[in-house]
C-alpha cells in the first residue's frame, strides 16, 4: 500500500489479524495515570524510523498513519489508525529503534505514557499485557512479512551473510534479503551506495546508512539492542544462555533479589523461539507460538530487574579471587558470584553431497516466518522424526503447497509427540516418507530435487523439492567448556552424582559437601536445560531445571566456607562409559 497523501481523507486499516486491537475508554484511564494528554497536528511526526521510541501512544483523536521508509523511494502505509488505537511494536518493549515512521494525519490528541512505566503496566495488568503483547508480536510479524525493517545485500554463497541472515531471523528483526547473486535489485544498490562487490555483505538502514560487512555486535548497536553486560561488572547470577532454561533462571534469579544478567551469543529464545506452535506446554491447552512464549519471559524477566545482553558470547571462565570471572568475545569481562550454565544446543548439519553450497539459501536449519515466507509456490522437504520436525512440519504446511517428511525410522512416533504424530499424518499438504534417508541436494544456488533412498528396500528417487529443513538433532554448545567443567562423552555438562564421579574431591572436602543436583564440578556452577547431560529435552523441562539451579544457588551461597578454590575438573578419573574432557 503506498502512503497516503497529505490532503487525502485516511481511512483506517481493518483489524484483520488481531495486531490493531482498541484500547477500551477504563485501559485509556488507567493509562492516563502513568502519562499525559498531548495535542497533535497535521504532519507531526511522532516518531521515526531508525531512532528510539521512549513512549507508548495511544490515539485519543484524530488519525495517524505508520509509514515504512518514510520519504524514501519505497515509502508505502504500514497501518492507519484512529481513536482508541495504540502505536509501536515489539521493539518498543525491548528498547530497539523503531522500524517505521509515524506520522499524524488528522489532529487530534495522543495519550503519551513513558516506556517503562507503560512496561510496568503492562505486567501488572494481565488483560492489558495480553492485548499489547499480542498486537506487538502481530504486527512484527506483518512487518516482516512486508519486508520492512533494514536490507541484508549478499550472495547466499557467503558464510558472512549466512551470519548476518541467522541472526536477524533468529532474533525476529524486519529485515528483507537482497540476494547478490539473482536480484536485480541488487546491482542497482551497489552503485546507488557505491559498494564493492568484495565489500559485502553490506545492511543498509534507513535507506541511506551503510554497514560493510558488520559484526553481529554491530548490527545489534544499529537497532538498539544490548550489546554488552553494564553496571559495575559484579553479579550475584550470571546465566549463559536466554533459553527456556536461561529465561527461567533469570526470572527466578531476579525476582529473589539477586542482581543477575542473562547473556546470549545469537539471540534470547534460544532454539524454542524457532518453535511455530507448542502445544503440550502446561497453561496453554490451545497452544502458543515458541517466540510468544519466548517473549512473554523475556518481559517477565526484565519485569524483575534481570539484564539480558544479545549478543554477548562467552570465551572463558576461570576462578579468580573468591569469584568466577567470564570474559567475552570482544574482551570485556564481568564477575560473577555463580553461574548457571544454559547454553542449549545448536542443530546438527545433513552431511550428504551438494548440501554445502545450498546452506543458507534453500538449506535451513530452523524453520522461521523468514524461511516460510520464501517456500510459498513450491514443495519443500523436512528430514528429522522429533518434535521439532512435526512442528516445522505442520507451520511450513500454512505456506507451502507440498510439504514431504522425511524420517529415518519406520515409526514416525518412536520420538515424535503423539499429539504432532496424529496432526502430521492427517494433514492433507504433507507426506510422510518412513524408511527414508537423503543421499544428495540438487540444484546450483537453489535446491530443485532430492535423491532419496527407502532403506529398506534400497530403491532410490528424485524428490521435487525448493526448501529443506533439517534436524535430525542436537550438539550442545560446550566446547569453551572442555577445560572447565566435566563434559560426557556427546559434550553435555554432567552434574550431581555423575559431576561428583569425575571431580577434584580436595575442592569439595573444604565445603563439607558434594556437587549439589544441577551443580557442576566446580562449586557454585549449574547447569540446566538442553545442555546438561541426561536432561530431559522439552521447554517445559528446561524451564524447570532454570528456576530449580536458582534454589540451588542459594543453597550453596548459604554454605560456609563458599570460596571459589580451582578448577572442578581432575584429571584422571572419569564416569564409566563417559569420557571427561
Amino acid at each position: 500500500m503506498t502512503a497516503a497523501g497529505p490532503d487525502e481523507i485516511p481511512t483506517e486499516t481493518p483489524d484483520q489479524h488481531g495486531a490493531y486491537p482498541r484500547l477500551t475508554p477504563e485501559q485509556l484511564d488507567a493509562l492516563a495515570q502513568y502519562g499525559e494528554y498531548r495535542p497533535t497536528r497535521r504532519g507531526e511526526v511522532l516518531f521515526r524510523e531508525g531512532e528510539p521510541c521512549e513512549e507508548f501512544l495511544a490515539i485519543v483523536s484524530g488519525m495517524v498513519e505508520v509509514i515504512h521508509d518514510y520519504g524514501g523511494p519505497d515509502q508505502r502505509t504500514v497501518a492507519i489508525h484512529g481513536p482508541g488505537r495504540f502505536l509501536g511494536e515489539l521493539g518498543l518493549l525491548e528498547g530497539q529503534t523503531a522500524f517505521d515512521t509515524a506520522v499524524v494525519r488528522e489532529p487530534g490528541q495522543v495519550l503519551a505514557v513513558p516506556v517503562e512505566r507503560q512496561r510496568a503496566l503492562v505486567v501488572r495488568d494481565p488483560v492489558l499485557g495480553d492485548l499489547v503483547l499480542r498486537a506487538y508480536l502481530g504486527r512484527r510479524s506483518l512487518l516482516i512479512g512486508l519486508g520492512a525493517g533494514f536490507r541484508i545485500l549478499g550472495s547466499c554463497y557467503s558464510p558472512n551473510t549466512l551470519r548476518l541472515r541467522e541472526f536477524a531471523a533468529r532474533n525476529r528483526l524486519p529485515h528483507r534479503w537482497i540476494d547478490l547473486e539473482k536480484d536485480r535489485e541488487a546491482e542497482a544498490l551497489l552503485r546507488r551506495f557505491g559498494i564493492r562487490p568484495d565489500e559485502t555483505p553490506v545492511v543498509i538502514w534507513k535507506g541511506e546508512q551503510v554497514l560493510r560487512n558488520p559484526s553481529i555486535a554491530d548490527l545489534a548497536r544499529l537497532i538498539g539492542l544490548p550489546t554488552s553486560a553494564h553496571g559495575d561488572g559484579a553479579y550475584d547470577l550470571v546465566v549463559i544462555g536466554a533459553g527456556p532454561a536461561g529465561l527461567a533462571a533469570a526470572v527466578y534469579g531476579s525476582s529473589d533479589g539477586l542482581v543477575t544478567v542473562a547473556v546470549d551469543a545469537m539471540a534470547s529464545g534460544g532454539q524454542a523461539a524457532t518453535s511455530s506452535r507448542i502445544e503440550n506446554y502446561l497453561g496453554f491447552p490451545s497452544g502458543i507460538s515458541g517466540g510468544e512464549l519466548m517473549e512473554r519471559s523475556v518481559l517477565q524477566a526484565r519485569k524483575f530487574g534481570a539484564q539480558l545482553t544479545v549478543p554477548a558470547e562467552v570465551t572463558s571462565l576461570e576462578p579468580r579471587d573468591g569469584r568466577y570471572t567470564l570474559t567475552f568475545a570482544d574482551g570485556s569481562e564481568i564477575q560473577a558470584a555463580t553461574i548457571v550454565l544454559a547454553s542449549g544446543v545448536r542443530y546438527r548439519r545433513l552431511d550428504v553431497p551438494g548440501i554445502d553450497r545450498l546452506e543458507g539459501s534453500s538449506v535451513y536449519y530452523a524453520a522461521t516466518l523468514h524461511e516460510a515466507n520464501l517456500c510459498r509456490m513450491d514443495p519443500v522437504a523436512v528430514v528429522g522424526g522429533g518434535n521439532s520436525a512435526g512442528q516445522a512440519v505442520l507451520f511450513l504446511a500454512q505456506y507451502a503447497p507440498k510439504v514431504y517428511l522425511i524420517v529415518r525410522s519406520g515409526d514416525l512416533g518412536k520420538d515424535m509427540s503423539r499429539y504432532l504424530v496424529d496432526q502430521v499424518t492427517r494433514h492433507p499438504k504433507v507426506e510422510v516418507l518412513t524408511h527414508t534417508e537423503v543421499r544428495q541436494v540438487n540444484g546450483e544456488g537453489i535446491l530443485q530435487s532430492l535423491t532419496v533412498e527407502d532403506n529398506a528396500s534400497g530403491d532410490r528417487r528424485e524428490l521435487p523439492a525448493r526448501a529443506l529443513f533439517v534436524f535430525i538433532g542436537a550438539r550442545p554448545h560446550t566446547e569453551w567448556l572442555k577445560d572447565v567443567v566435566a563434559l560426557d562423552r556427546r559434550g553435555f555438562v554432567l552434574t550431581g552424582a555423575d559431576a561428583r564421579a569425575a571431580a577434584d574431591e580436595n575442592i569439595w572436602e573444604s565445603l563439607g559437601r558434594g556437587p549439589l543436583m544441577l551443580e557442576t564440578t566446580m562449586p557454585g556452577v549449574f547447569a540446566a536445560g538442553d545442555v546438561r547431560s541426561g536432561s530431559v529435552k522439552r521447554v517445559a523441562s528446561a524451564a524447570g531445571e532454570g528456576a530449580i539451579a536458582v534454589r540451588l544457588v542459594h543453597e550453596h551461597r548459604a554454605q560456609e566456607g563458599n570460596l571459589v578454590r580451582g578448577s572442578g575438573v581432575s584429571e584422571p578419573r572419569s564416569v564409566p562409559g563417559q569420557s571427561v574432557a
